[in-house]
């Protein structure tokens, strides 16, 4: 009971400090920021609503922080204040002139919204994407703002971080430093709702429910009425008996929602996923560029890479650094970061963030304050729990390493040499592995780092470890997975874990019994239909062996001496991701009367090697 009543009042104890800095944030927002709320006109006549709060002290000159965001600036109206500016308070209190932007076609904004815009080059002078909505609003601060130092900033995360990225390109002159945040890249191969040509099902599902509703005219959220509700708490029960994302289009959404309807008609990689992808348009980039992201955030840990490396090989002369922590999506401005879930990381690794990186970041390039000079690449190893800092990412002073799925469900850095091997297992779509165990509610951000002792039990999920180690192993960068399979279906997606085990003898902590804790490292699924491209669908061949191969995005882990490496494979991640018939039919025409048993082989022989690859830290 003692430690129950003392954990019950340091909870309640957070809880009253929170509020009290919430309040004091609030109230300095009043008493040192003036707002003022316009539309600002677009080359094309469309006028964009813009919310800026100003400094009340006029005795200097302010560079502008800019957020263009969908998903609303409010509060609304001259009177009604955020309770804090900027991406953390302590930002508000070094001095900036803070912007916020609806989007076209969002909120109180006039126009069409059309998601992840294409950025366009055409020559009509009134053409318009998200660059030039970016370069007109700032074009427009130039030239009606007071106290206003002439230099600019661009930040966001998540849908904003790619409104950051967008800026990116055809830049407006006053933009000096942008920060891309766990930015949207490419809704098809990587980020949110497609991972590998796989719908992630719950995510955009729960999504566009109240996202991709549309508006009938600019309103604010309070008038919006659009949203579809849910009641039914256990979401692995809703989405097995709702079924296929075509019977929830037909039951929730008709026609309705322009990116379910999207969906449907480009199944495949096309020209309409691939002109979205705003990192094809990263060439002479002049900003500086910081971009950050979390190694376990669910959502967009692709984007942050992909769009780090698309600015270096792309624009050879910028300058652009990578940093990247233990977090969730936000987590570095939205927690202390030393946590997630049951795992520990020992630092609060979001104040680092904070105080050395963001913060400095802007006052340098935008104040000429201070001395900024990072390394190219600030990551936090989880396992080891400490900052590296290195030259590139991924960085050069590694060695390649295989591990080999073997028999008996081991793991090792040597191959098979038997002819003959494999491991063979039943699966259904009517009992799909779940992503996590326990209760569903919703899709948690924790079970990026969850224990996966739930699915190693299952008779449908293959499990392959090491021997315990016998020195540490830092793997960095992306890991790829070389999978040798078939099935007796035409269609299967595969789905690869890597995971830290713990050992039997680790110590508890803070009451959460650690040992054997099998934490996740990296887990992602790919459709095999799309083995051979993502552009067109191909269906298995019954029996034949075939060769799935997918890059996962990248970690920076240690795995500690006594630790083992495990790599679990399944073939479904429930309701994470639809379920695959197992049927080769065009992508979301599957009811679930469509669903079959298949039977699974994962080849492990001499000529037929499966196998993980990854770059291991020399020091």
């Amino acid at each position: 009971m003692k430690n129950t009543i003392s954990c019950l009042t340091l909870a309640l104890l957070s809880a009253s400090q929170l509020h009290a800095q919430t309040a004091a944030d609030s109230a300095y927002v009043r008493d040192h920021y003036e707002k003022t709320e316009v539309a600002i006109p677009m080359r094309d006549g469309k006028k964009l609503f813009t919310a800026i709060y100003s400094p009340k002290d006029k005795s200097k000159k302010y560079p502008v922080l800019l957020n263009r965001t969908p998903y609303t600036v409010s509060p609304y109206g001259q009177n009604e204040y955020k309770k804090s500016l900027g991406n953390f308070p302590q930002m508000m209190r070094e001095g900036y002139i803070f912007v916020y932007q609806d989007v076209r076609g969002k909120w109180m904004s006039e126009g069409d919204f059309e998601d992840i815009r294409p950025t366009t080059y055409n020559k009509d002078k009134k053409a318009i994407d998200e660059s030039t909505d970016t370069y007109d609003a700032l074009e427009w601060l130039q030239k009606n703002l007071k106290n206003y130092n002439g230099k600019a900033g661009l930040y966001g995360i998540s849908y904003p971080g790619f409104y950051s990225t967008v800026g990116l390109v055809k830049t407006h002159p006053s933009l000096k430093a942008v920060s891309p945040q766990a930015p949207v890249t490419d809704w098809y191969i990587g980020d949110d709702f497609h991972h590998n040509g796989v719908l992630f099902l719950q995510d955009a599902f729960t999504f566009m429910s109240t996202f991709g509703v549309p508006r009938p005219k600019p309103i604010t959220p309070d008038q919006f009425k659009g949203k579809i509700q849910i009641k039914e708490a256990d979401k692995y029960n809703f989405f097995a008996e709702a079924g296929t994302a075509r019977e929830l289009k037909e039951k929730y959404f008709g026609d309705s929602v322009q990116f379910w309807n999207d969906l449907f008609k480009h199944p495949d990689y096309d020209d309409f996923w691939k002109s979205r992808v705003i990192t094809n348009s990263l060439q002479e980039v002049k900003p500086a560029v910081m971009v950050v992201g979390g190694f376990f955030d669910a959502e967009d840990a692709y984007g942050t890479f992909k769009t780090y490396q698309s600015i270096e090989d792309k624009s050879k002369r910028n300058n652009s650094i990578l940093v990247a922590g233990p977090w969730y999506h936000g987590g570095w401005v939205r927690a202390e970061g030393n946590y997630l879930g049951d795992i520990q990381f020992e630092k609060k690794t979001s104040i680092t963030y904070q105080e050395q990186f963001e913060q400095p970041f802007f006052k340098y390039y935008l104040k000429d304050e201070g001395n900024f000079a990072p390394a190219e690449a600030n990551i936090f190893v989880s396992g080891s729990n400490e900052w590296k800092h290195f030259e590139q990412w991924p960085p050069k002073n590694v060695e390649t390493k295989k591990l080999y799925f073997q028999p008996q469900g081991k793991l090792g850095f040597d191959k098979v040499q038997r002819t003959d091997s494999w491991d063979e297992y039943v699966t259904d779509p009517n009992k799909p592995v779940p992503h996590q165990g326990g209760l569903i509610q919703n899709r948690t951000r924790e079970y990026m780092v969850d224990d996966q002792r739930f699915a190693a039990s299952r008779p449908d999920v293959m499990v392959y470890q090491t021997e315990p180690l016998t020195e540490d192993l830092t793997i960095v960068g992306p890991i790829k997975n070389f999978l040798k399979v078939s099935s007796t279906g035409t269609d299967a997606d595969y789905v690869v874990k890597l995971i830290d085990v713990y050992p039997n003898d680790a110590a508890s902590y803070q009451g959460k019994t650690m040992a054997g804790y099998q934490m996740m490292v990296r887990g992602e699924i790919m459709a095999g239909k799309y083995r051979n491209g993502f552009d067109k669908a191909q269906a298995l061949t019954p029996g034949m062996v075939e060769k799935v191969n997918f890059e996962m995005p990248d970690v920076a882990h240690t795995f500690k001496k006594g630790h083992r490496i495990m790599v679990q494979v399944q073939n479904s991640w429930f309701p994470l991701a639809e379920r695959n018939p197992q049927v080769f039919l065009p992508s979301y025409t599957a009811t679930k009367a469509d669903f079959r048993k298949a039977t699974q082989r994962i080849f492990h022989d001499v000529n037929n090697a499966t196998y993980i690859e990854f770059s291991v830290l020399k020091d």
